[in-house]
């Protein structure tokens, strides 16, 4: 644990400082030419009709790219790690696990470097840094915080008693994370059926709490959180995404009751040796105090609040204030909290360390996915086959078997660049995602971020609590459905019939 935890802080370590060194050096070179301005920023083009070479109009003036893009087969070890992250759990289960680590980091390396000494772009590989930073430090200090709570519900299990729980549960992710609010319940849900569990509890979970529940805010789901840090509006999930999470929600629920209602498994005896007193304990409440930090901290932002400190590069300002209190909180919370509360959650950092890890590499390797989704979609071509109903189909099947949350800032990268606008400059993402200025950009933005997070229940692999739920029932001994079991005998039957419902009543 100690090696992989050094090796990933060296990994961090070392990239911020490369990409930022690089640009301090371009920035020197840049001064040294008297009246001119020079920027490295192609892939992000804040006016996606000039051709390469040509003056582009910034915030500070007029700049002239002068690296080329990066060619298409720069976008191989993105493919590459999605695909292992795909088979490895599967068909090479030791090996993954052992070397995952290693992996993502060396495949995230050789894109890094050749943006930086081959293409001499230090644009994308400095925002991707900070991105990442922001992006674990948020799923770090959720996952860390919310371990060390244990919720004992002490009622016998009925139908509408986890019906309730799933709901609450899907509410709860959206101030938590779908990955806090899984951590927070999984294990109360699976002791308060354990007389009757079976493999479809697991699964509706995943549906409904692990997924679809975070719909409504940036914190509910990665995705999401990764457009709220390219400049969508904080409420703006809330307003738009609350009738699709209601009715997705209402029918799941309704199709888990009368599933849950055909389960008598050892019911009847369970009920004469057990005393139910109907109350619900709850052990570590001092750790909600951590997750309302995490939860204010998430609105420090200098894009958000004027006056607060950040890093400003190339037109955008990141935060840095916000991510130094997650991490705080992480480390406190853990410290802090009872060794016996974690004893009884079977609190691990394995979960976490394999999310951090893994998008290391997603992070490095999917900047030329970005620019070449980009591309496409500038060209007449590209932009005759995005629509709100191709933009829900393709962000949701992709988001299904590959990481929903690369997935969401591909197909918004195309949706903008399709109508000249960039993902890279927070004022296009703001006009896009209001509506008036871009067509049809609102219906556009709900149709990706509904698919991103709807479809990412359809497999293991589609969202990261998703495999952590899984390994956790495991673990007690609850007998999960293989990776094609799952799509073949939950997805298929019980999902897709109503992420189709969902495009004809939202979208169609």
């Amino acid at each position: 644990m100690r090696n992989s935890l050094l090796l990933f802080a060296s990994a961090i370590f070392t990239v911020i400082i490369v990409t930022l060194s690089s640009s301090i050096e371009l920035y020197g070179a840049v001064e040294t030419k008297s009246g001119e301005n020079t920027i490295t920023n192609v892939a992000y083009d804040t006016n996606p009709q000039q051709d390469q070479g040509e003056e582009v109009e910034t915030e500070e003036g007029f700049a002239e790219a002068t690296h080329s893009p990066a060619p298409a087969w720069t976008v191989i070890p993105f493919v590459l790690l999605l695909l292992m992250i795909a088979s490895g759990p599967l068909f090479y289960e030791h090996f993954w696990h052992k070397n995952y680590p290693k992996i993502a980091v060396i495949l995230a390396a050789l894109v890094i470097s050749y943006y930086l000494f081959v293409l001499h772009n230090t644009h994308g590989p400095v925002h991707a840094a900070f991105e990442y930073i922001q992006f674990i430090a948020l799923l770090a200090s959720l996952y860390i915080a919310s371990g060390g709570i244990v919720i004992n519900v002490n009622k016998r299990s009925t139908p509408l008693v986890n019906v309730v729980i799933l709901l609450i549960g899907a509410a709860i992710s959206n101030l938590i994370g779908t990955t806090g609010a899984s951590m927070l319940l999984i294990r109360p849900f699976i002791r308060l059926n354990r007389n009757r569990i079976k493999a479809y509890h697991i699964i509706f979970f995943i549906f409904m709490v692990s997924n679809i529940g975070g719909s409504l805010t940036p914190i509910g789901d990665p995705p999401l959180f990764l457009g709220f840090l390219k400049g969508v509006p904080f409420f703006w999930t809330l307003e738009h995404n609350w009738d699709a999470w209601f009715f997705a929600l209402i029918v799941l629920a309704v199709v888990f009751y009368f599933l849950d209602r055909r389960n008598k498994v050892k019911e009847e005896d369970l009920e004469e040796e057990m005393v139910y007193d109907n109350k619900i304990t709850i052990n570590g409440k001092r750790n909600f105090i951590w997750l309302a930090i995490i939860i204010i901290s998430v609105f420090i932002d200098p894009n958000i609040i004027d006056g607060v400190p950040g890093i400003t590069y190339d037109g955008q300002t990141f935060s840095f204030i916000r991510e130094i209190i997650m991490l705080s909180v992480a480390y406190l919370s853990y410290k802090f909290a009872k060794k016996d509360i974690h004893e009884l959650n079977e609190f691990s950092f394995e979960p976490i360390r394999e999310v951090a890890f893994i998008f290391v590499g997603i992070f490095g390797t999917m900047m030329p996915a970005l620019d070449l989704v980009g591309d496409f979609a500038k060209s007449d071509a590209g932009a005759s086959l995005i629509t709100h109903n191709t933009l829900f189909w393709g962000t949701g099947i992709l988001s299904g078997f590959l990481d929903n949350a690369p997935t969401y800032l591909n197909f918004l990268a195309a949706a903008m660049a399709s109508q000249g606008a960039s993902l890279s400059v927070v004022p296009h993402v703001i006009d896009f995602a209001n509506g008036g200025v871009y067509y049809d950009s609102v219906l556009d933005l709900k149709a990706i971020s509904i698919a991103a997070v709807f479809f990412g229940a359809m497999t293991y692999i589609g969202n990261g609590p998703n495999f952590m739920v899984k390994s956790i029932a495991e673990q007690v001994g609850i007998k999960m459905p293989s990776f094609f079991g799952y799509i073949i005998r939950y997805s298929i039957p019980f999902l897709l019939p109503l992420l189709f419902l969902v495009w004809l009543l939202f979208f169609y």
